[in-house]
């Protein structure tokens, strides 16, 4: 404890990295606390058994579910967090969704910011993220632009900063198609580093291993390349990799936090610092807390209103494959969507939303052999690939306080695991991988509880329907399946990427965690930013608003804290 920093940024996903990035440009002294190494870069990478039937970057942690039953996440911690897996869809939450929504399951509370305070974030974030989107050419607005593609869509005070990617043959024909049935489809708005233009100058070769795979060629916009990377090098910034957080300390009246005692090479070490920054995504960011609790916090750090773990969101979400006679070779898919069904149901009869549909980017063969039946030739399940096209549909989760992040006492308290993987040669690779994998510090087995019940279920069936329906109308449907290789289960337990809303914002200290500045309320020194602060899930992606709160946390910590 030699040096006391100006800040201590825990994680660098989403929320850590771009926050870590504007106070380090401002010349703050903070250290940088990554549970992970570096995600390697390596052939493996963009492997398809090695990523999705092998887990080659997922923790191998193992969790509990709310019957006790063993759960293994789909986390990676790597520098970068879940954005080095992420499909880098950067969408905005619709301006509706900071309000109150009602839905068939329940209510969809709002939260204590509007839209028009997360606009001018929005719009940095953008730029720092290298999107690619178009609003078409609908006329200005007050305050900004429209869509013409996509009458859900926010205002913007800019345009993207980049093209959107254009379609592929197959869809390009599935997408007008949809639009003769008076379907509104637009483009999907992406954080990859393509340039369409001039593709000798392009770092994304728009290859078909991009969602849920780490990018070989760094052309994925991830917090880890955009953000860390870019400061890691200077001399008010100290990174520390392969190094887990057990718990933060406080003063001895429980008004601010002194410390983190964290776990690194199985030694146990301290660090002071001003100011804390708890970035480690909602169900991690909960477990610190939690694990936390002293005399004055016997509950959890900042849980006096026992809301910490509570709400845990996820979406309704499952992918879905529509087979046709009609031949897919495209490689990159994930160029257009539609938000029709985002606010409310073609039926009058069911004014509820029922949420979003979008492609998925890449899919192969062996992503079906889970659900293929015993024995299925590889031949056949290569065949279904040349003529099935996979989606993405989202309905809203609503936040539940029985669905929660729990802790329980566990002997040893961390165990040392091998991420990625276990070392040594992988059967799709050509070399041994032994060099290339490091020690990390897990929890003990089953000291996390993860209670989840599904909810909004009936939305998500229907707007599964509708898309099948369309689909099939417009000739590009003989048949659907299902695809789980991105969730084991469609019960989001283990695919735990959008997680969300354990240490929601609120005005209210009785009922939420965190102040619209996502500061602590029971602490002086704490901010939670990460999807832990979301006070609802909405139905889109969560990253690109991960990201402009973080920037938005970030100006008022220059402002106000570092005056």
């Amino acid at each position: 404890m030699a040096t006391v920093y100006d800040a201590i940024i825990i994680g660098t996903g989403a929320g850590g990295g771009p926050l870590a990035l504007h106070l380090a440009q401002a010349g703050k002294q903070i250290l940088i606390l990554e549970r992970g190494p570096f995600m390697p870069q390596e052939k493996l990478n963009w492997d398809t058994s090695a990523v999705f039937l092998d887990n080659r970057y997922h923790t191998r942690e193992v969790w509990q579910d709310k019957d006790g039953k063993d759960l293994h996440p789909q986390q990676a911690y790597f520098v970068g967090g879940q954005t080095k897996v992420f499909g880098a869809a950067m969408f905005r939450m619709r301006a509706e969704d900071f309000g109150e929504i009602r839905h068939k399951g329940g209510i969809s509370p709002a939260w204590p910011i509007s839209y028009a305070d997360m606009e001018p974030y929005y719009t940095r974030a953008e730029k720092l993220f290298h999107v690619h989107g178009d609003l078409g050419d609908a006329p200005a607005v007050p305050g900004g632009y429209g869509s013409s593609y996509d009458p859900t869509e926010p205002f913007h005070s800019e345009k993207y900063p980049y093209p959107a990617f254009a379609n592929e043959p197959r869809m390009q024909s599935i997408e007008d198609s949809v639009r003769a049935l008076g379907v509104h489809t637009f483009p999907i708005p992406l954080g990859l580093k393509r340039n369409e233009a001039n593709p000798l100058a392009s770092k994304c070769v728009r290859c078909d291993t991009c969602d849920g795979y780490p990018c070989l060629v760094h052309a994925k916009s991830d917090s880890d390349i955009n953000c860390i990377r870019q400061i890691m090098h200077l001399p008010n910034v100290t990174l520390r990799t392969n190094t887990r957080v057990v718990r933060l300390l406080t003063n001895a009246s429980g008004t601010a936090v002194t410390a983190v005692e964290t776990m690194h090479a199985g030694e146990v070490e301290t660090h002071a610092a001003h100011l804390f920054c708890l970035c480690a995504g909602a169900i991690n960011s909960a477990v610190v807390l939690l694990a936390s609790a002293n005399d004055k916090h016997p509950k959890g750090l900042a849980n006096s209103s026992d809301q910490v773990g509570r709400n845990f969101m996820y979406h309704q979400a499952d992918a879905l494959l529509s087979v046709s006679t009609h031949r897919n070779e495209d490689a990159y898919t994930k160029t257009w969507g539609t938000n029709d069904f985002y606010l409310k149901d073609t039926d009058p009869a069911y004014p509820y939303p029922l949420g979003q549909v979008q492609p998925v980017g890449s899919f192969h063969f062996e992503m079906m052999k889970a659900d293929a039946p015993f024995l299925t030739p590889e031949f056949v399940l290569e065949g279904v690939k040349h003529h099935a096209v996979p989606w993405w549909l989202t309905t809203e989760d609503l936040p539940s306080p029985d669905n929660r992040v729990t802790l329980h006492n566990a002997t040893p308290m961390s165990v040392d695991n091998r991420q990625p993987g276990v070392g040594g040669a992988h059967p799709s690779g050509d070399t041994g991988h032994t060099n290339e994998t490091e020690i990390v510090s897990d929890h003990a087995p089953h000291r996390i509880q993860l209670s989840y019940t599904p909810n909004n279920t009936e939305s998500f069936d229907r707007l599964k329907d509708r898309w099948v329906d369309v689909l099939k109308r417009a000739g590009h449907a003989d048949a659907s399946l299902p695809l789980n290789a991105y969730f084991k289960k469609r019960i989001p337990l283990e695919g735990v990427g959008h997680q969300n809303g354990t240490c929601r914002m609120g005005n209210d200290p009785r009922i939420s965690v965190l102040d619209p500045h996502c500061k602590a309320h029971d602490l002086d020194n704490l901010y939670v930013v990460d999807a832990s602060c979301f006070v609802s899930a909405s139905a889109v992606n969560p990253s690109l608003t991960i990201i402009a709160n973080a920037i938005r946390v970030a100006d008022h910590i220059l402002a106000e804290r570092f005056k």
